[in-house]
């Protein structure tokens, strides 16, 4: 990236995810790491050994800072949206870990905060720039499926009570904001949205059938109806020993495609073309089933998260929204909350906002 500003970053959190952002971070040539955020738990070293890291620190202090462009939020979900409002107010730029928060209150705040301080809000879904779900969206675009038909999202994931009870707010709903569904299952249905389009109408039914002392559901399931006619089913569960790998499926009248984690079960088109056979030779095959499973740092890299930071900091120099802005990671936690409210209301249909023009 000849030519590139570089973007200095602070980290506010510290837990397993704010690691992932770290090395992010050291592997893009036009971003530094100035500081990290810990809210008092000790563990900022452990994120940033070589940057100036304030344990416990001031946030308003860390945000005034001259150092610090971009802010990188990795604390529990139902904080997002008052660190990203205060990071608006100082005028810094926002990347924040999935999902942006979890009301829609909270997101919409967060939005308005960026676009009445001139800054950029992005959003974390890494697993949109695994190069097997390129390839799958480059198919969708290019109408290889023909008509949209079917789409499914499947997070089948086991997590034990330790899980729930360390940390203090795994599972509760003011940090959590839900469970299988909103934590786990967030980046499957973000990918279904994102591959099948905007969606219409669910139907839904969640439970708590695993656990204890949590206050959010570890069992879900959905039907799905999209604004383009195309039907489908979301599934997502912490409940299902020992866990195995999320598969999003999209299919037409001309095709299906099976992604399972970052491999490809099935590509399949009527009409073959000829990167066909490459793809398949390439990346069909199953997956290592202990990719988060279970163990929710188990068998990933940092590539995904990389190439998230890389095209938020490619926006920030054309100075454009970047592709996951604010409105486009508020999708998936739109979705979610139109099914906890459908099974609140025993499985009735709720109906979602249509996209704005």
């Amino acid at each position: 990236m000849s030519g590139a500003n570089l973007y200095r970053f602070a980290i506010v959190g510290a837990g397993m995810i704010a690691e992932w952002h770290a090395r992010a971070i050291a592997e893009l040539p036009n971003a530094e790491l100035t500081a990290v955020c810990d809210h008092g738990s000790g563990k900022a070293g452990r994120v940033g050994p070589r940057c100036e890291c304030r344990n416990g620190c001031d946030l308003e202090r860390l945000l005034a800072r001259d150092d610090v462009d971009v802010v990188a939020v990795a604390t529990p979900s139902g904080t997002h949206a008052q660190i990203a409002e205060q990071a608006a107010r100082h005028g810094k730029h926002c990347l924040v870990e999935k999902p942006l928060d979890v009301t829609l209150e909270a997101v919409d705040r967060m939005i308005a905060a960026h676009e009445r301080a001139g800054t950029f809000l992005g959003g974390i879904f890494n697993q949109r720039y695994t190069a097997t779900a390129q390839l799958l969206k480059q198919a969708v675009e290019a109408g290889r499926f023909g008509r949209l038909t079917f789409g499914t999202a499947y997070c089948p994931r086991w997590r034990d009570q330790a899980y729930y009870d360390e940390g203090g707010w795994k599972g509760t709903q003011a940090l959590d904001g839900g469970g299988a569904m909103m934590n786990q299952g967030i980046h499957a249905i973000d990918l279904l949205q994102w591959l099948m389009g905007p969606v219409k109408r669910v139907t839904a039914m969640t439970g708590t059938l695993a656990h204890e002392r949590i206050d959010v559901e570890d069992t879900g399931v959905a039907a799905v109806e999209f604004r383009n006619g195309a039907l489908g089913l979301i599934a997502c569960t912490t409940s299902m020993y020992p866990g195995h790998f999320r598969m999003v499926e999209v299919a037409g009248v001309d095709g299906t495609v099976s992604l399972a984690d970052s491999n490809f079960l099935c590509w399949q088109f009527r009409r073959e073309a000829p990167e066909d056979r490459r793809i398949q030779t390439e990346h069909r095959g199953l997956p290592p089933t202990s990719l988060g499973a279970a163990d929710p740092s188990a068998g990933f890299t940092v590539d995904s998260h990389r190439e998230n930071f890389a095209a938020f900091l490619s926006a920030l120099e054309a100075a454009t929204p970047p592709a996951i802005d604010g409105r486009e990671a508020r999708k998936a936690v739109e979705i979610v909350l139109a099914i906890y409210e459908s099974a609140r209301r025993g499985g009735a249909p709720v109906e979602l906002s249509a996209p704005s023009p």
